[in-house]
């Protein structure tokens, strides 16, 4: 993924060159820097789904690269937050919609917790910024090329599970489904980021050298680019038997109307009567939480008519549950197959407010005021086997798991295909959705398995191997999604090794720069 330093300039006056060559930022007031950091970072979610702008996603981060260039580390850590700040601002703005408007958040509280969330994510950026300024003695060339790309993958790695986790808007996910996206399969979103963040360090350099090595850093960009292509053809996969006839059941019930008790059968009645829609579909999949109650109070008779339809005809149900475990006074966000061969999967990973508390001996009284329904679960155990449904062994994730590529690999490379169950109401008709569903798609190149993704609401969607849509439902109506899936067998490296290559290649970019610095350094002593 890095370009090799051998085909850049390291010695004194070349480096030189290479910092005195300053673009119109250098001449620039240092506040206006700061406006335009946080604007590079504002206009940073148009690279992202819905819009899909993704050469932004090279420029805007070489926009502040260039600026990190220019004063004190602490300046650079500022810059870096207000890039951060716009980016997480507007792109997870949805935040507001699921605290407020469905979680009964008051507006100001709601603003709060959204504000105080931005923040922490934009330290991120804003660690990435100090360190950099702490490592430009290892010459501009070196550290422009090698410390900064580094840098920003390990910080957007470190936000994957830093205070449990939040991996939005990584640079990675912008290249769906483009020709970066080939590197992939091989080191997961983390090593797309690298190749996006390579390519606009790259595009800084060209603009601050002259002569041949501008023609060798713009060489370089076209590399990166054209080298994801063949990367992302291995076949580290081969298909498992035939293609799956699969329906994915949209229920579109309101997050008002589905959790209260005389709604209850109307829901479930919903259900059954769209899963009869699924025609010949070997593998029917209901939402998370589509059942709209604990599972034990779920009337028998009901239960009994799913498994008499599968058997009937020969289809297996994957079903979005509430699960209760009285004994040990628990409650699980879960998935249940009903049909051949019964099974069932716990989210392992939770979502901090909406399904627990953190510090919840401290802040436990939140919970009572919010009254936010089914908002208290217990973590899954960390190590499940994969459930098994029409033939197949399914690799099952529920909501924002499937964002965290890692925590989905850990059913393969055993499961033919992947599924997500998610409830999307609560994010209404924001960005979210289109965001998650393009992360999907990441999940579905990194293993080379389909993805089939049931949302209550939308988007759901049947993704191929190599993250392609094959079909995509409409929002916010009751639907029926019905198409095909290849199963698939094989392991690409990104399963075998998970974000551990990626990370060992940050790590040993930074040591690789920080050596060249010294020896630089001591040449010129």
């Amino acid at each position: 993924m890095q370009v090799p330093l051998s085909k850049f300039p390291h010695n004194q006056s070349e480096a030189a060159n290479v910092g005195q060559t300053s673009p119109w930022l250098a001449r620039l007031p240092p506040k206006l820097l700061d406006v335009i950091a946080l604007f590079a970072g504002s206009a940073m979610p148009l690279a992202f789904a819905p819009f899909r702008l993704w050469p932004l996603a090279v420029l805007m981060p070489a926009l502040l690269y260039a600026i990190w260039l220019q004063g004190s580390g602490p300046r650079a850590a500022w810059r870096g937050f207000l890039f951060g700040s716009g980016m997480y601002g507007i792109g997870t703005s949805w935040v507001y919609v699921s605290l407020h408007n469905y979680g009964n958040m008051p507006v100001l509280l709601a603003g709060f917790v959204v504000a105080l969330f931005t923040a922490t994510l934009a330290t991120f950026p804003a660690l990435a910024g100090w360190l950099q300024a702490k490592l430009r003695y290892v010459g501009a060339g070196t550290h422009l090329l090698l410390v900064i790309p580094a840098l920003w993958v390990i910080c957007e790695w470190l936000h994957s599970w830093v205070l449990t986790g939040f991996p939005w808007l990584d640079l990675g996910y912008s290249q769906v489904p483009g020709p970066l996206a080939g590197y992939g399969p091989w080191l997961g979103v983390y090593g797309v980021s690298w190749a996006v963040a390579v390519t606009a360090a790259l595009l800084v350099y060209a603009l601050r050298v002259h002569g041949r090595w501008r023609g060798v850093a713009l060489a370089a960009v076209v590399a990166v680019w054209i080298g994801g292509w063949p990367a992302g053809r291995v076949p580290w996969a081969q298909p498992a038997g035939v293609p799956l006839r699969v329906a994915l059941v949209q229920g579109d019930v309101p997050i008002g109307m589905k959790w209260r008790p005389q709604y209850r059968s109307t829901v479930l009645q919903r259900y059954l009567s769209l899963s009869a829609k699924a025609g010949d579909a070997a593998l029917i999949i209901w939402p998370e939480a589509a059942m709209p109650t604990y599972l034990d109070e779920i009337d028998p008779a009901y239960l009994a008519e799913l498994r008499r339809r599968s058997q009937e005809r020969g289809s297996d149900f994957l079903i979005g549950v509430v699960e209760r475990d009285r004994t040990h006074d628990a409650v699980y966000n879960s998935v249940i197959s009903i049909g051949s061969t019964p099974g069932i999967y716990r989210k392992r990973h939770l979502v901090p407010l909406g399904e627990f508390l953190p510090f919840k001996s401290i802040l436990s009284w939140l919970l009572d005021y919010l009254q936010i329904p089914m908002s208290d679960f217990t973590r899954g155990a960390a190590q499940q086997p994969a459930i098994h449904a029409a033939g197949q062994a399914i690799g099952v994730s529920i909501c924002y798991e499937d964002a965290f590529g890692a925590e989905v690999i850990r059913q393969l490379p055993q499961a033919s295909l992947l599924v997500n169950v998610s409830e999307d109401a609560w994010f209404g008709n924001s960005l979210a959705p289109h965001q998650r569903l393009q992360m999907a798609r990441m999940r579905a190149i990194e293993s080379a398995r389909p993805m089939l993704r049931a949302a209550n609401t939308g988007l759901s969607a049947i993704i191929d191997a190599r993250g392609q849509l094959l079909a995509v439902s409409p929002q916010f109506q009751p639907f029926v999604l019905v198409g095909e899936a290849q199963p698939m067998q094989g392991a690409t490296p990104f399963v075998r090794y998970g974000n551990w290559g990626v990370i060992t290649g940050a790590v040993l970019a930074l040591v690789i720069a920080v050596a060249i610095g010294r020896r630089v350094n001591a040449q010129q002593a």
